[in-house]
């Protein structure tokens, strides 16, 4: 581990919400980042002496200085703190005696703290830095951004970059990316926001993209684990991967599941966002993906991981730095995943390979990223789990059991490319653009089950449906900042237009007989009996839908008097959404258009953020979405008819508290969205009356104590139908939302002197009953899944950290419904063992 460089600007204290909203300049990586003056003024400190971790927190604080640091690095290491005057950087040094750690140049303009260990022969140690050598190239923009802070303008925010620095315990940022809106604190964002690091991800294992959004008790995952796909209900509203947003822009990520590998951090926007990112986004809200860069130091790590029943997955990560101010980085990530899962008859082969490469210089910054993956999932379990009316909602089937005949199967190929550059225009005007393209392409044979008894008996339904989805993303924008009278400006400018376009003709013929299985005691077809086994897969499909949202944003945050207490942002987007579905049978109407929906809309935003204090703040918000509806489900009998956007509206009041090292938030929204639901009756899928979700959300994280860490959250809603036709279902509740829903997950190091280096991990999830059906006559059951684990960390022979982890997913084994959402019933996963090893060489 080492550290970053902040290139083309002066080392200079800035404050702390610069410091935090700034990052975006600053390259990617868990390394420790101190910005100081040349010489700079002494300030009066108290620090009192214990966990170095809260030293620096309090350091960042009183100093006014920004740390940014792996948390792996402070684990379990004290300081003698300290009390009086001192200048920054001879603050830092008395801060960091009797560690282990330092700090040095690391570029024209920066000083990084880092372990002498971890670098090579020859680097500086603290007492040998002469800052008088430092070159300051950037004087006169760090100086412009002092007089913005000086003056109460909101600091520059970034789309290359850094991230917002991790909060205390390195589990989630201390901000992240708010759409048009660019980086901003926790503190100074006017809604319900939470990045997710990489650290988090590793230490819990996560394979997928659910894995990680299970960490927020807003989010709940709707698709089986062992399926084709993730799928998610956020705030009781449906999203799926296909809305998704890698690096900020939309129909790039992969439409069906997301890999972790080359993922820096996964941020998670809670409620609409039009404003923010366009007609694109869900209601519910919006999940982003940070790509991971090159740290200055040259890394390179290995894990090789272990999970139930037999999968070997081997992830090689590798980055450097090159230029005399490291100023190009490439960062490699590879992986391969094969083996049998706990659930029977399944296994899954994953590849995955993401290139990383950035540029930073003084006022241009530059970045590419590449992924390609592939997933063949053997035996999948089917999505579609439809119950037919009238009928008590089964129990859950054995966790192990797979419904799914032996030769079923989901191949898929993905690939995405996407690019980013900014240009500081003058030290407070960047203009940057964006764009990228993505493919994927999927051959499945599968199975569509209606459950027809409270005895398991269900009928099913065989089908081949091929497709290729396309993306095209392309952006402009402008952010700048300035001063009128008493009011401070910082005026965001963007112009969007995401493409997508689906190729599929539906089901391929044959489509097999129907014919009853039983979800308890599954006897499978023969392997042999369909005919279309070995015919060549991948055929060209015809065009059956395609998406085009135009849009153009702005958005203006006022401030007043010079300060930053009140944030006022107004702002609105203009965006035009054009869905068109085309006749795919083959034929003489192949390829005519069969539904075409245009809907150009001003969807406004307000929102605001007061902060009597420096660690508290109450914000709220009013903002809108233009959400495409979701073509009607497989299991629906109008199956694949299109229908118009909808319009979605929230209305939210929060607080938040920082109290040094642990934060909490609290949140009250109401969201309202037309009601869109496959009838169990009819199967018939409509959008009909309205669905009105009011809900309070109470959320912590952090480190409580030193070495005790908790991330977590409560989320209760009252989803309600309303306008229904003929008032038949107002007042029920919507189906598939559960009413309360938990989420903990605590680290604890034990200390030293009982058992160095390990950490007890645990996570507890819970979910209430939900109804299916919109009568509210069918409800399925509450669930409660329980996680242990262990983690512990040693230096290898090269004196570099290797870390051990074990952790147990549903460690009682119970069977579940975990999901009702969309007309579906879902199958939770069962017990399973994930044991890795991650070496840094």
């Amino acid at each position: 581990m080492a550290g970053i460089a902040l290139a083309g600007v002066s080392v200079a204290v800035m404050s702390q919400a610069a410091a935090q909203a700034g990052e975006a300049k600053r390259p990617r990586g868990p390394t420790i980042l101190a910005e100081a003056p040349v010489g700079g003024a002494p300030v009066r400190l108290a620090i009192p002496k214990g966990s170095l971790e809260a030293g620096l927190v309090a350091f960042t604080e009183q100093a006014g200085v920004k740390l940014v640091y792996p948390t792996e690095l402070t684990a379990r290491l004290e300081t003698p703190g300290l009390a009086g005057e001192f200048a920054p950087l001879d603050a830092l040094t008395k801060l960091l005696d009797g560690t282990g750690l330092t700090y040095r140049p690391a570029g024209a303009s920066t000083i990084t703290l880092v372990n002498p260990r971890y670098v090579q022969l020859g680097a500086a140690p603290a007492g040998a830095v002469t800052l008088d050598e430092l070159h300051v190239e950037g004087q006169a923009q760090a100086q412009a951004q002092g007089r913005a802070t000086a003056a109460g303008l909101p600091p520059p925010t970034g789309t290359v970059g850094q991230p917002p620095v991790p909060y205390a315990g390195g589990q989630v940022g201390s901000g992240a990316r708010v759409g048009l809106l660019g980086n901003r604190s926790v503190l100074k964002t006017p809604f319900s926001i939470t990045g997710y690091t990489e650290k988090l991800i590793a230490d819990q294992q996560a394979v997928s993209l659910a894995d990680v959004v299970l960490n927020n008790s807003s989010v709940r995952n709707d698709a089986p684990p062992y399926s084709e796909r993730d799928s998610y209900f956020i705030r009781g509203f449906s999203v799926t991967n296909l809305d998704t947003a890698f690096d900020g822009l939309f129909y790039l990520a992969n439409p069906r599941r997301t890999f972790t590998e080359g993922l820096e951090r996964v941020e998670v926007l809670l409620g609409p966002t039009a404003l923010l990112s366009g007609g694109t986004g869900r209601v519910g809200g919006t999940i982003n993906l940070i790509p991971k860069r090159a740290y200055d130091e040259p890394f390179a790590r290995l894990t090789t991981t272990y999970i139930s029943d037999a999968q070997i997955w081997t992830h090689a990560d590798l980055g450097r730095r090159f230029g005399e101010f490291k100023e190009w980085g490439v960062r490699f990530n590879g992986a391969y995943r094969t083996g049998a899962t706990p659930l029977d008859n399944n296994a899954i082969e994953v590849g995955v390979a993401a290139l990383g490469l950035d540029y930073r210089g003084d006022r241009f910054r530059a970045s590419l990223d590449m992924t390609h993956s592939t997933q063949n999932v053997t035996a999948p379990t089917s999505l579609f789990n439809a119950v037919a009316p009238g009928i008590q909602i089964p129990r859950a089937p054995n966790n192990r059991t797979n419904t799914a005949n032996p030769f079923e199967y989901n191949d898929s190929r993905y690939g995405m490319i996407t690019g980013r550059a900014e240009y500081d225009v003058l030290p407070d005007t960047t203009v940057y653009i964006a764009g990228g393209a993505s493919r994927y392409n999927e051959d499945f044979l599968t199975s569509n089950y209606r459950v027809t008894s409270v005895t398991g008996q269900a009928t099913n339904l065989l089908a081949i449906q091929p497709q290729e989805i396309q993306g095209l993303t392309g952006e402009v924008g402008l952010r700048t900042r300035f001063r009128t009278g008493f009011l401070n400006h910082q005026v965001n400018i963007a112009a969007v237009e995401a493409n997508n376009k689906n190729f599929r003709s539906g089901f391929v013929p044959p489509v097999f007989t129907p014919y009853t299985i039983n979800i308890y005691n599954p006897v499978y077809l023969p392997t042999g009996s369909i005919p279309t086994i070995g015919l060549p897969r991948s055929a060209a499909q015809p065009l059956f839908a395609q998406l085009s949202a135009r849009s153009v944003a702005v958005a203006d945050t006022l401030s007043f008097f010079g300060d930053d207490r009140f944030l006022l942002t107004l702002g609105g987007r203009y965006q035009e959404i054009d869905q068109q579905g085309f006749a795919t049978r083959p034929g003489p109407t192949q390829g005519q258009v069969t539904s075409n929906y245009q809907e150009g809309r001003f969807s406004p935003a307000i929102t605001f953020v007061l902060s009597p204090f420096e660690n508290l703040s109450f914000y709220g918000n009013y903002i809108e979405s233009l959400d495409p509806v979701a073509a009607a489900p497989l299991a629906a009998i109008n199956a694949n008819v299109l229908f118009p956007p909808a319009v979605g509206r929230q209305k939210e009041i929060g607080v938040k508290y920082d109290f040094g090292t642990i934060a909490a938030t609290a949140a009250l929204f109401e969201i309202e969205l037309p009601n869109a639901f496959t009838d169990p009756g009819t199967r018939i899928y409509s959008v009909s009356g309205r669905q009105r979700n009011r809900g309070v959300e109470l959320n912590v994280f952090g480190e409580v104590v030193p070495g005790l860490r908790l991330l977590g959250g409560v989320t209760f809603i009252d989803a309600e139908l309303v306008n229904t036709p003929g008032g038949q279902f107002n007042g029920r509740a919507a189906p598939g939302v559960p009413d309360t829903a938990f989420n903990l997950y605590a680290e604890y190091d034990l200390p030293p002197w009982l058992a160095p280096g390990l950490t007890l991990t645990g996570r507890a999830i819970y979910t209430s009953s939900m109804f299916y059906d919109q009568a509210n006559t069918q409800s399925v059951p509450d669930w409660t899944r329980f996680d242990a684990g262990l983690r512990y960390t040693t230096e290898g022979v090269n004196g570099k950290p290797v870390v051990f982890r074990a952790l147990v997913q549903n460690l009682l084994d119970d069977s579940y419904w975990a999901s009702a959402a969309r007309g579906f019933l879902a199958v939770g996963a069962p017990r399973t063992f994930i044991v890795s090893a991650s070496v840094d060489f």
